[in-house]
């Protein structure tokens, strides 16, 4: 069975206007395979592409070298299949809640009174029933996370694209909303690309951990199962002792590159 989303030797490099002759390489020979129904969390320094391969994997950026399929097709274009959850969520001001959920559905042509019924029962599946008519700048940080998987998922994607989803959001907060998308995903398993700098977010969430180089030129250096029981709380599954197990050989393989990082960071 061919992968869901698959992303081989993939290098990004992007070309100076100054000097046409100069360039950076975020991302350089990069293989990325995601199966179906599989949670795959990425991981890796500030600055190392993970939000680049993202793009690449949602059609919006186009690689300089390498290959993208889905669903065993070369990607051309805007990746139809997949739902992409920003770091910042995407909503409209001057819309409602409930008519944020459905704008999707509505571009898609799906009639006004059927769109409103299913984003009210979104509404409900994320928790918030009853807040359909609230406007965005009347929602806490939490909810407006809530409105904004709601807005993905109602249009049925077959893998979700989430950029560092939940990081502005307070500890508890953010358990939470960590512990209401693993039940979401649960029920119809669609194949997640879960971008964080969080490595306890991202053994808590996943089936995989892949883990990048400081940049430039990124890579993976190492791909990790997670194999933790489910369903998980993810509060909870952070005290076994199991857990810390994986963080902590992980870890010792990223540390080096998080130092690099930073290093980069200072010098510039």
């Amino acid at each position: 069975m061919a992968p869901v989303l698959a992303l081989e030797r993939v290098s990004c490099t992007f070309l100076s206007r100054e000097d046409p002759s100069e360039g950076y390489t975020a991302v350089r020979d990069t293989t990325l395979v995601v199966g179906e129904g599989e949670f795959v969390s990425v991981v890796g320094p500030t600055g190392c592409g993970k939000t680049t391969l993202l793009n690449v994997a949602a059609g919006l950026l186009k690689p300089s070298a390498g290959t993208v399929t889905v669903l065993g097709r070369s990607l051309d274009g805007i990746n139809t299949h997949a739902g992409y959850m920003f770091q910042t969520e995407a909503l409209m001001p001057w819309r409602n809640t409930v008519q944020n959920v459905v704008a999707g559905l509505e571009f898609r042509g799906v009639a006004r009174e059927e769109a409103l019924e299913r984003g009210d029962a979104w509404l409900k599946r994320v928790g918030l029933s009853g807040f359909g008519k609230r406007y965005p700048h009347q929602l806490s940080g939490g909810m407006r996370k809530r409105v904004a998987l709601a807005q993905m998922l109602i249009l049925d994607p077959r893998i979700l694209l989430m950029d560092e989803p939940f990081s502005a959001l307070d500890v508890q907060t953010r358990q939470l909303m960590e512990n209401e998308l693993l039940e979401l995903w649960s029920a119809d398993r669609k194949s997640v690309v879960f971008i964080t700098h969080d490595l306890e977010e991202a053994i808590s969430l996943s089936d995989r951990v892949v883990v990048l180089s400081a940049g430039p030129a990124s890579h993976p250096i190492g791909d990790y199962t997670i194999d933790l029981p489910r369903p998980r709380d993810v509060a909870e599954i952070r005290l076994t002792p199991h857990f810390i197990e994986i963080h902590t050989k992980i870890w010792r393989a990223m540390k080096e590159e998080v130092l690099k990082g930073y290093a980069q960071q200072q010098r510039q």
